[in-house]
């Protein structure tokens, strides 16, 4: 079943772009109780922003992505159309409620096209310097990139970025 013929029921929806842990079709699937793979439209990339682990999850007990602006990066992520029934469950997910992240509304380009008015989620106290990920965290990240087809090249750098990490440095390519 095509990810059109299943949102165009008369269930509303939201767009929803995912850098982390959220990429992951089948790790969303725990937060939500049914399977994503349905709602994903495609890779996405969002101008303006840059990845950095800064946040540190205490649930996770690691350093967890987050977006940052910056005017000449991107970062790609995956595109989803959800449900608006599962809105408050990704809130949930995302710690809103306990100001862990907040909503921030982009635009993303997935598959050649704009779609605007997307959710995602930017984490409200910042660390001041990266927190490593743990080894669950990176796998869970990784494979969320992988299976969703996000560039090989970004997720080579992914990848590096999350092993400098834990090696002990601090920036993207130092």
């Amino acid at each position: 079943m095509s990810v059109e013929a299943f949102t165009c029921s008369d269930e509303a929806t939201f767009d929803y772009f995912a850098y982390g842990s959220c990429m992951c079709p089948v790790d969303l699937k725990r937060t939500f109780g049914e399977h994503t793979h349905l709602y994903v439209l495609g890779p996405a990339t969002l101008p303006g922003y840059r990845l950095g682990f800064y946040r540190r999850s205490k649930r996770r007990e690691c350093g967890v992505l987050d977006i940052v602006q910056d005017p000449v990066a991107a970062v790609e992520g995956v595109l989803y159309r959800l449900p608006r029934r599962l809105s408050d469950c990704l809130d949930e997910r995302e710690e809103v409620p306990t100001n862990g992240y907040r909503r921030e509304i982009v635009d993303v380009y997935c598959r050649g096209q704009q779609y605007m008015g997307v959710r995602t989620y930017v984490v409200v106290d910042k660390l001041v310097q990266e927190l490593a990920p743990n080894d669950w965290y990176f796998e869970v990240v990784l494979r969320g990139a992988l299976t969703c087809g996000l560039p090989e090249q970004y997720c080579w750098q992914l990848f590096e970025h999350m092993h400098r990490l834990q090696r002990g440095g601090n920036a993207w390519g130092k």
